[in-house]
């Protein structure tokens, strides 16, 4: 009822509905400018549909409203609209592909078709004129042709058909106006016709009439029916005659389709990019920015050109506005292609542009004028509504983003824009690029404050400056810090370079600013892909020489990916990190101990850049969120982090890559950048929705007992009590016949026997992380340290510390690829004396005895009892055990399942 009740521009005219999800997309900054823009409306209400990223956008261009057709997972890789303007048909490629027919007038998806091409997604959709009839192509290697009657409940297609590779790619397809059973498609290299499931292939060669052809851009029917055209790279149309597909006779559907290239017509040098028929007119697009109108028999009528208009990619004419009642109709009205000549229509390139041309004037108008190349970072002002976005093409756009109104832009002409960051103060914008360049520019006006600092070998990757605005660093590919200093030069403040640093030996993840605790001055840290977490000392560094005061390596195996200040929720001070293990890790800010390691949001990635979101007109001084990206989403998280899933939630920003986070002053909004998809997106918050969602989701220990197999009721949370019980026996000793006290907690020595029966084999290192943890957790408060710990914090320590999706026989296999050697078979395999050595020298250090007492217990040839301590084992014997249960060469299987004795698949 909601779809035939809708009328145009119904959505443009309602107040949008307060959003009940945690994140709620609210404009888009950007478009996908290798699709088409279509026009849904023109005149007093200029409305366009577009596509951003994984979204389809309306944008009402004179009342500066959007609203956004979500449904896809993956980026949208074609669409097309009907006749009529009402029906939008999507598709996209990538995992678990969509075909989405969506209803303009109510932004409802009244059709989904979920299977169509399994695996491979669609590469070229098209509504037939009646918009009864689908077709789309497969976009894989080999491709599959199928017609869908989408008006149907149906996920079948009418017909298929399966095409040669030998036809190239096939990335365009539109139906015949006059017969919903035939459309056309084409290819660099070939052009099919379809009738139903069958199809022809005419061949076409620069031999066919002595002419170089050019490579084919776009097809279409002629409004004479037995006619078809094709544009080429050439500047030519290519003239078929499609014999016998004219007619809606039934008879011949059963034939297969006919067509042959008659002639091939020379219309211009420029290649022609944009082929279409609107009502009695053919009209060509080309790369030189013209748009030419031509009559059925191919005679030019008309020219628009504009110096400044890039290639064109595609052409959409407006909806004629309705005669007022009573009027008269048109005294040319007889003459439809003077009326087609007198329509004005949109026109988009593909170099982002988006341009309205007026035909009475003619007047090239510009509606918009985005991102070129990818758009890698953004941020907000501290103090007012403003939001900077930078370009791998130069463009620095400001944007307010409470009226969704561009400013200002400026466009660096030598490099594109790697990162962007404003000082606290708000009086400067700085930006790092991708030739090692820094420009210190005014934050409204984004004219420079300096020349340019050109002190790094690489493009610049992160950017920030001090609380105080005294200091700003910067981190480049080349693994190195470059700090700039403010200083009083003749009486003004200006910038100059103090020292930079080749601190890693890896990536640099973050660079982050803080306050010393005892002073008002700034302390700087980074951290990087080689664990290393790296403190410098500021006061002490001097011209061209950076002293570093710390050096801490945070991690053992896994790879820290983002670095943050953890909100003051107590007396201590913590850093907060993030690992590729969805692992968050808090550390002492002076010491740098870790103090908690906690399991982080799990949805698909690990974090890669997160905030501490600005709460300042929260009611609770306590509440504190953290915003975040991963690979392709955007998510908050409710502090303090405690592994409790239900406290985090996340959307699809961006399914090609989420490149940078950046948050508003006032916390109400969370900005993300696409990188490759060109565009930005700004979310509003809605923390009453996160909250709700967690309490929701139960409290104390109930969220944990859902993390575990079978939860609360299941066998492995009865297994884990019967363990921690044992160990109380075990403490307590096992063979005394004194009563024993009930406690309901074990001593901390016995943590890591309970983790290993449970299946989770910590290093000595995590062994050390999660005893300093429990013994830790009250110090401050109490002043002692804890010794044991009960069932409660048991459970948390072990789904905090495990690994977030356990046993993975892939992590034994990829140390076999690293360490081993190829054998006769073709297999990895490392040599058995190889291994005992790797053991013993590599890594945390076993000696021989251990190694013994190990491989002893593990090969099942221990002493009866198992109570025997280990100075009972005779290496010797064990030497001897070594070669008669271990072969000569070990595979990652053998080593998994006959030594370790794991279940692998």
């Amino acid at each position: 009822s909601l779809v035939w009740a809708a009328t145009p521009g119904m959505l443009l005219q309602k107040d949008e509905w307060s959003s009940l999800h945690p994140l709620s997309l609210s404009w888009v900054l950007g478009y996908n400018s290798s699709l088409a823009v279509h026009s849904l409306m023109d005149g007093e209400d200029r409305v366009l549909l577009y596509v951003s990223s994984h979204t389809v956008v309306i944008h009402d261009v004179l009342g500066n409203r959007q609203c956004h057709l979500q449904g896809h997972t993956n980026v949208i890789s074609c669409l097309c609209v009907s006749e009529d303007r009402r029906w939008v048909a999507t598709a996209d490629r990538g995992p678990d592909a969509l075909i989405i027919v969506w209803d303009s007038f109510s932004r409802i998806p009244v059709h989904t078709i979920f299977q169509s091409h399994p695996g491979e997604g669609v590469s070229a959709v098209a509504l037939s004129q009646d918009a009864k009839y689908l077709a789309t192509i497969s976009a894989g290697t080999v491709q599959r042709v199928c017609l869908w009657k989408w008006t149907l409940p149906t996920e079948q297609p009418v017909c298929s058909t399966e095409l040669r590779p030998e036809f190239g790619y096939q990335d365009y397809v539109i139906f015949n106006p006059q017969n919903p059973h035939e459309f056309v498609s084409n290819s660099k290299t070939q052009v099919i016709f379809y009738l139903w499931g069958d199809h022809t292939a005419p061949l076409l060669s620069p031999q066919t009439f002595n002419t170089v052809v050019g490579h084919f851009s776009q097809s279409v029917f002629h409004f004479n029916a037995s006619q078809a055209l094709t544009g080429t790279s050439a500047g030519k149309l290519v003239v078929w005659d499609v014999v016998g597909l004219h007619t809606p006779s039934k008879e011949l559907w059963a034939k297969p389709p006919s067509a042959k290239a008659t002639k091939v017509v020379p219309m211009q040098r420029d290649s022609l990019t944009v082929l279409m028929v609107f009502e009695s007119c053919i009209v060509t697009g080309d790369v030189k920015g013209q748009v030419k109108f031509y009559d059925g028999e191919l005679h030019l009528l008309t020219c628009y050109s504009h110096s400044k208009v890039g290639p064109i990619q595609s052409i959409s004419f407006s909806k004629p506005p309705p005669d007022p009642p009573g009027a008269s109709p048109a005294s040319d009205s007889s003459n439809p292609v003077s009326l087609t000549l007198h329509r004005n229509f949109i026109l988009s390139t593909s170099d982002a542009t988006v341009l309205r041309v007026a035909t009475d004037g003619p007047s090239f108008e510009k509606v918009m004028e985005e991102a070129k190349r990818t758009v890698n970072t953004v941020a907000c002002h501290p103090r007012q509504t403003l939001v900077a976005v930078g370009s791998h093409c130069g463009l620095l756009k400001l944007w307010d983003y409470q009226q969704n109104k561009y400013l200002v832009s400026r466009i660096f002409t030598q490099a594109g824009i790697q990162c962007l960051s404003y000082d606290p103060k708000g009086y400067f914008l700085a930006a790092g690029f991708t030739d090692g360049g820094v420009y210190i520019l005014d934050a409204i006006s984004l004219r420079s404050s300096c020349e340019e600092f050109k002190f790094s070998h690489g493009a610049v990757t992160h950017i920030s400056f001090s609380h105080d605005s005294e200091y700003l660093a910067t981190a480049d590919e080349k693994y190195s810090v470059t700090v700039y200093k403010r200083v009083l030069q003749n009486g003004s403040r200006c910038w100059e370079h103090l020292a930079g640093l080749h601190s890693h030996y890896k990536p640099i993840r973050s660079i982050l600013f803080g306050v010393q605790l005892d002073s008002n001055k700034p302390r700087l840290l980074s951290l990087g892909e080689d664990r290393q977490l790296v403190e410098y000392d500021l006061n002490s560094s001097s011209k061209d020489h950076l002293v570093v005061s710390h050096r801490n390596r945070i991690e053992q195996d896994a790879v820290p990916l983002c670095l943050a200040w953890y909100p003051q929720l107590s007396t201590e001070s913590f850093i907060l990190t993030a690992n590729d293990c969805y692992k968050m890790k808090l550390f002492d800010t002076m010491t740098k101990m870790c103090r908690k390691t906690l399991l982080g949001p799990m949805y698909g990635s690990p974090l890669e850049k997160m905030q501490i979101l600005p709460t300042p007109n929260t009611s609770d001084p306590q509440k504190h969120y953290l915003a975040y990206i991963t690979k392709d989403k955007v998510g908050l998280q409710i502090l303090p982090v405690d592994g409790n899933p239900h406290k985090s939630s996340a959307f699809i920003c961006h399914p090609d890559g989420a490149s940078d986070l950046a948050s508003s002053f006032d916390g109400r909004y969370i900005f993300t950048a696409g990188g490759n998809d060109r565009t930005v997106m700004k979310w509003e918050v809605n923390l009453n929705a996160l909250d709700a969602a967690a309490s929701l989701g139960g409290e104390d220990l109930v969220p944990f007992y859902n993390l575990l197999d079978g939860g609360r009721e299941g066998q492995f949370f009865r297994e884990l009590e019967d363990y921690f019980y044992s160990a109380q026996l075990h403490s307590y000793g096992i063979d005394t016949l004194e009563t024993r006290q009930v406690s309901t907690h074990i001593s901390l020595e016995e943590v890591p026997s309970v983790m290993r029966a449970m299946g989770f084999y910590p290093s000595e290192a995590k062994i050390e992380e999660m005893i300093n943890e429990v013994k830790l957790s009250k110090y401050v408060a109490t002043g002692e340290q804890m010794t044991k710990i009960n069932f409660g914090d048991f459970l948390k320590l072990y789904i905090n510390h495990r690994p977030a999706f356990g046993l993975s026989m892939r992590e034994i296999q990829r140390a076999f690829q690293v360490l081993g050697y190829d054998n006769e078979n073709g297999d990895k395999v490392i040599d058995r004396g190889n291994l005992l050595l790797l053991l013993q020298c590599r890594g945390e250090h076993m000696t021989e005895d251990e190694l013994a007492q190990c491989l002893t217990s593990l090969l099942g040839k221990g002493p009866a009892g198992g109570g025997s301590e280990p100075d009972t084992y005779d290496p010797s014997g064990a030497a001897a055990l070594t070669e008669e249960e271990i072969p000569e060469e070990i595979t990652a299987e053998i080593f998994a399942a006959d030594i370790l004795g794991l279940p692998i698949a």
